[in-house]
Order: C-alpha cells, then sequence, then structure tokens
C-alpha cells in the first residue's frame, strides 16, 4: 500500500520524469519561480455562497437519487449571489471608496504580512504546507503547498490559495470550478512550516468531485491495507463512496454519529425484525420530543444531586445523541446548528437574545 503513495522527489516533493508536465519540469528546473511567481489579478468573479448545509456533486459522481452526503445531507438553499472586486492590493468592496487613512493602514498591515511570512519556515523549494478546514465540521478538506505569494493571497482576498506545481503559478481555489473556500482564519503550526486554511468551502473541496479529498481510511477492517486498494502511478485513490448512500470521510465523532443516525433513516426495514432504538425514534416524533426532554432533565439533576462528572459526561452524551435525532428528523444538518454558535462568538447573551425577540436573559 505504502508503494502506492505520491513520494517522488522533485520540486515539493512531486516527481519530475518524461511524462512530466513541461510546466511543471521547468518550475523543477528554474528555482527562482519557487516565491516570485505574479500575483493572480482578477475583477468580478461571482461567487455563489450557500448554505453550508449543502454540497454539491460532482457531475461525474453517481447519480443515484438516494445518495446523500451524510455531513451535508439538506437541500439546497442558495444565499444571494455576491461579486468581488480583487486587484494587487488588500480588497476592497465593489464601488468602496479609498481614503488617505484606509490606504495608511492597508500598508500597515500589508508591512506586517511581510514580517509575519519572513519568519515562517519554507522548504528547499519555498513552500509550505497548508491544510484547508471546514471551521464547523473540523473535517480537512484538502491540503496543497503554499508558497509565499499564496500566504500572503490568502491573507489578503480571504479566498483559499496555494501554488500549482504543475502550472508553476498561483492556485486560487474554484478559480476554475467555482468551488472556492472562503478563509475565516488562518493558523500557523509551532515551528512555522504549515498553515491551517480554515473555513467554508463552496461545493466540493476535492477535483474528484468529493466533499473532502480525504475519503480513504487506510487501517481497520474496511480501510484500504486490508482491502488491497492501491493507488495507481498517476492516480487517484479508489473512492469507496460512489454509489454509497452515506458517504465516509475522515470525520470527528459528532459527525461520524449524524452519518450513523442517516444511515438508520435511510435503512430499509426487514420484516419480521426489530427496528433500531434510532428509527423508532425517527417514526415517532412524540417519543422522540419525550425522550429529548427526559435526557435534559436528567443532565440537570446531575447538577441539583451533585452526581459527579462522570455521571454528568453520560447524561450529556445522551442529550446530545436525542437532540442530533432531532435535527435528522427535522432535515436539518448539524452543521448548520454549529455555524449558529459561531455567528454569536463575541457577542452578548443579552443583546443576542434581544434581538430575536426573546426579551433579556434571565437573572
Amino acid at each position: 500500500w505504502a508503494d502506492s503513495l505520491s513520494l517522488g522527489t522533485g520540486r515539493g516533493g512531486a516527481e519530475v520524469g518524461p511524462s512530466t508536465p513541461p510546466a511543471m519540469r521547468a518550475a523543477a528546473s528554474v528555482p527562482q519561480l519557487r516565491c516570485c511567481a505574479p500575483a493572480t489579478a482578477w475583477v468580478g468573479h461571482p461567487v455563489q455562497r450557500v448554505r453550508p448545509s449543502f454540497r454539491p456533486h460532482c457531475p461525474k459522481s453517481t447519480k443515484d437519487s438516494r445518495r446523500v452526503s451524510a455531513s451535508h445531507p439538506a437541500r439546497l438553499q442558495a444565499w444571494p449571489v455576491q461579486k468581488r472586486t480583487q486587484t494587487r492590493g488588500a480588497p476592497t468592496r465593489a464601488g468602496a471608496e479609498v481614503d488617505a487613512s484606509a490606504s495608511s493602514t492597508a500598508d500597515v498591515e500589508d508591512e506586517a504580512i511581510e514580517q509575519f511570512l519572513d519568519s515562517l519556515k519554507w522548504d528547499a523549494n519555498g513552500f509550505v504546507v497548508a491544510n484547508a478546514q471546514d471551521v464547523d465540521s473540523g473535517e480537512i478538506l484538502m491540503t496543497a503547498f503554499a508558497n509565499r505569494e499564496a500566504v500572503k493571497h490568502t491573507l489578503q482576498t480571504k479566498l483559499a490559495t496555494w501554488f500549482s506545481r504543475s502550472r508553476a503559478s498561483l492556485w486560487v481555489k474554484g478559480e476554475s470550478s467555482g468551488y472556492y473556500i472562503n478563509v475565516l482564519r488562518v493558523f500557523a503550526d509551532c515551528d512555522g512550516d504549515a498553515l491551517i486554511y480554515q473555513g467554508k468551502a463552496i461545493g466540493p473541496s476535492c477535483h474528484t468531485g468529493a466533499p473532502t479529498c480525504y475519503y480513504t481510511r487506510v487501517d481497520g477492517p474496511a480501510g484500504a491495507v486490508a482491502q488491497r486498494l492501491w493507488r495507481q502511478e498517476g492516480g487517484d485513490f479508489p473512492n469507496p463512496n460512489k454509489g454509497a448512500v452515506v458517504e465516509q470521510f475522515a470525520s470527528s465523532t459528532l459527525f461520524e454519529l449524524e452519518r450513523t443516525i442517516l444511515a438508520r433513516q435511510l435503512e430499509t426495514p426487514v420484516e419480521g425484525t426489530k427496528p433500531s432504538w434510532t428509527r423508532r425514534l425517527l417514526d415517532n416524533p412524540q417519543l422522540l420530543c419525550k425522550k429529548v426532554r427526559e435526557e435534559a432533565g436528567e443532565l440537570c439533576e446531575t447538577l441539583e444531586k451533585d452526581e459527579g462528572k462522570e455521571r454528568v459526561a453520560s447524561e450529556m452524551a445522551d442529550v446530545l445523541y436525542h437532540s442530533m435525532v432531532l435535527l435528522r428528523q427535522q432535515d436539518v444538518p448539524l452543521e448548520a446548528a454549529l455555524e449558529v454558535l459561531r455567528k454569536r462568538f463575541g457577542v452578548s447573551g443579552v443583546e443576542e437574545k434581544e434581538a430575536r425577540g426573546k426579551g433579556p436573559a434571565e437573572e
């Protein structure tokens, strides 16, 4: 299995040989290209924002009408189209006036960015590894190399940008497909040779049409090693999710649970067998609501009766599970609830409640 990985020794880990594209061979043989590729100037790219509960599938993916991305099963609900007007400097809104003070602030910010970039640990080819991560689900969407200009472009435009070694130029994810990754936060690792672009993807992040590039589990009985799933030279790992009703990706515990609940909802009942507890809850809203209230009450009792931390954790797990079943019954993805929480960061609880017409919080 290890033999099937891309372990080349060319520029930034890329293999360089007779079949390598000319542009990539040129990039590998001309070191000065590593950090001085010209910044891409582009104007008026329409960015179609969609609710993060929806990730459209690649047209090449299966047409099975039951195929659902488990972490994003909700229907498409498009937000208004916004346009970005981008130049080589800091991003500005279309039609916005730029005064002297704004230019001065931009200059200071640009200088600070340059100093930050100087502090990163670039490899011999002028790259750092940059991972894109969904800010709500925690899913790693994709990984690629970024040079100095790519990182700067990401910080200034808030669009995930890398360096395309095959084209020897900056690569704004989505510039050709429209599947941008809007960056909300950028983190650097402790020694400065890797970054995380945290944000929200507009559509699939993988060129295969998958929501994330990390769809191949390696270990375990269903993993690539046990199932002998090798990557063919010059190709990709086979996607085990093709045709699957519920897709599997590298996810956190809650999103694994969400997919399990979805699988129970979509499974076909077998005559003569009892349905799972999850399916019973999904089919009986009255029972589901009763259990949510019951579990919430038992969680409160752990505080009132001082039942200890283990009991608190156990009851909280029950509340989370039953609440997530209710979300699934209502066709609301967990990610939508997490987005609401994220948008409340830094907002006074009193002000937030008043804005929703619920009045001030109880003292």
